[in-house]
């Protein structure tokens, strides 16, 4: 991946940075403990976004196994450059997997890396729930479909980018540093950009 040349997030923890020179000089058993630390984060990134065409035959469990093994094989490559702290390192592993299961499957001619996988439907309704407090009453649920709708309505008529780092930040919570290194755009950019929009229908055009 691209390095960190806009904000650079915090660095790797002490525990991290430990556990990657034990990794480094072969220690397999350093590597598992570490990856370990950052598999339910990586689960919750290819969960959402694996494509739906190929769920049926692919499952989260497969691509994660497939980035942990692609990971250790280029250890050696990451600790000789540090482009990036090891878990947002990890996050683009497992994209890229993302992006090569979906060639194999589907057929997909090789583009950009930000430009290969579009967010599915799934995300407008991960992002709902993060938006929506929780009810009991029946008219509580009633409203929670409603605003539901309304939410999904104007996530659409947000740019691929402002989806992005809203999912990026409620979904996945990595840091405006975090997502100013994976977008290559300013920290201050990305937390102007992650304004819930107006749950307002949209105007009809006259």
């Amino acid at each position: 991946m691209r390095g960190c040349a806009v904000d650079q997030p915090q660095a790797d923890s002490e525990e991290t940075a430990r556990l990657l020179a034990r990794a480094g000089d072969g220690d397999r058993g350093a590597f598992e403990e570490l990856f370990a630390q950052h598999r339910d984060f990586l689960r919750r990134f290819v969960e959402l976004r694996l494509d739906p065409k190929i769920r049926a035959r692919v499952d989260a469990s497969d691509v994660i196994q497939e980035a942990q093994a692609e990971a250790f094989r280029r250890l050696g490559e990451f600790l000789a450059r540090r482009p990036a702290p090891f878990r947002l390192w990890l996050r683009q592993t497992a994209y890229e997997r993302l992006l090569k299961l979906r060639r194999r499957h589907a057929g997909t001619a090789r583009r950009a890396v930000d430009r290969e996988v579009r967010l599915p439907e799934r995300s407008s309704l991960v992002l709902t729930k993060q938006i929506m407090a929780r009810g009991s009453t029946p008219s509580e649920k009633i409203s929670k479909r409603e605003l539901a709708a309304r939410v999904q309505q104007a996530l659409a008529r947000l740019e691929e980018m402002d989806r992005e780092i809203l999912l990026m930040r409620n979904f996945e919570e990595l840091s405006y540093d975090e997502i100013s290194c994976l977008l290559q755009i300013e920290a201050a950019a990305a937390r102007k950009r992650t304004a819930i929009p107006d749950l307002d229908p949209a105007p009809e055009r006259k």
